[in-house]
């Protein structure tokens, strides 16, 4: 068993690929979270999902220990993905579905950061590049717009940032920004992340996946940061870039422990550490009346807390 476990962790760190299927760490969290139901310690809340939509959205910090940030509603909903075209006009490699979209920007937040890596590119590309669209900035000065800064909490631009979305696990870049032209919204990223998502015949610019039940996880830190030489920016196809993102992101993930399902790279023995989460004496098998007695992403399930396998 130990043997099992130590050769698991030896090839995802070596890089092979968990783009595409969800390990178990990963999927336990995503579980945990949807059954807790909504943010018990919100960085910050009051954004939509869907246009038109229900306020009430939140950013969400709730594992110190795990040093992520991702995004959860209310009732177990997570976030939708609306599709990001922003970035490269007129791509060389466009099938024309970024022409659908209403409000194309002909550059991407970051584009004097990625020009500076002199990497060959001038800015993202929507078909090529998997990218999300993180943070919320009254650019233009709206009264009221509710702001989220992922720098305030050590995201860095650039960084990865994992997407689970239809049973699948991916990885993007935060590479473009929410301003204040509309509601302060969530949940967007690049055509070519959409694609891997959901199929190329059911996304373009201006028809994304409008089910709230992707997860988008980002890390704060520098580790998260491909940079310059850590991806491959002048990929001529969504798959070459995804693959150049995957051994970084695996590696992040491992920050996850996801109610213990998933293997820790620090566990020498049978039995690893006990359970930690931002609440102490709230974690995974505390006793329990209610979901409120149990940090997240955990549920109160017969007295104890744990991940809800009904959820």
């Amino acid at each position: 068993m130990l043997l099992k476990g130590a050769a698991l962790i030896s090839g995802l760190l070596a890089g092979s690929s968990y783009a595409g299927s969800v390990p178990a760490n990963v999927k336990s969290f995503y579980d945990g979270v949807k059954s807790k139901g909504s943010c018990s310690k919100a960085l910050k809340s009051g954004f939509y999902a869907l246009d038109g939509g229900a306020k009430g959205r939140a950013f969400a910090l709730n594992h110190s220990d795990y040093n992520v940030v991702y995004i959860q509603g209310k009732n177990g909903q997570l976030a939708d993905m609306d599709i990001d075209c922003d970035g490269i006009i007129n791509s060389p490699y466009s099938d024309g579905r970024c022409e659908a979209s209403q409000d194309t920007q002909p550059q991407s937040s970051y584009i004097e950061l990625i020009q500076g890596y002199k990497a060959g590119i001038k800015d993202v590309d929507s078909y090529i590049h998997s990218y999300v669209v993180l943070g919320n900035y009254a650019d233009q000065g709206k009264s009221g717009y509710t702001t989220f800064h992922p720098t305030d909490y050590g995201i860095e631009p650039l960084s990865i940032v994992a997407v689970v979305c239809n049973n699948q696990l991916f990885y993007g870049v935060w590479a473009d920004q929410n301003g204040d032209d509309g509601p302060p919204m969530v949940g967007e990223s690049s055509l070519a992340i959409a694609t891997l998502c959901f199929g190329k015949d059911k996304v373009d610019g201006d028809n994304g996946h409008s089910e709230l039940d992707v997860l988008y996880i980002a890390f704060p830190g520098s580790d998260a940061v491909p940079g310059a030489k850590g991806a491959n920016w002048k990929a001529s196809t969504a798959k070459a870039f995804q693959d150049s993102l995957t051994a970084q992101g695996n590696k992040l993930i491992q920050r996850i422990g996801g109610g213990g399902s998933g293997p820790s790279p620090t566990t020498t023995s049978g039995s690893g550490p006990a359970p930690t989460c931002d609440w102490a004496g709230h974690c995974k098998g505390a006793s329990c009346k209610t979901n409120d007695d149990c940090s997240d992403p955990w549920a109160c399930i017969s007295g104890k807390c744990a991940v809800d396998p009904q959820a």
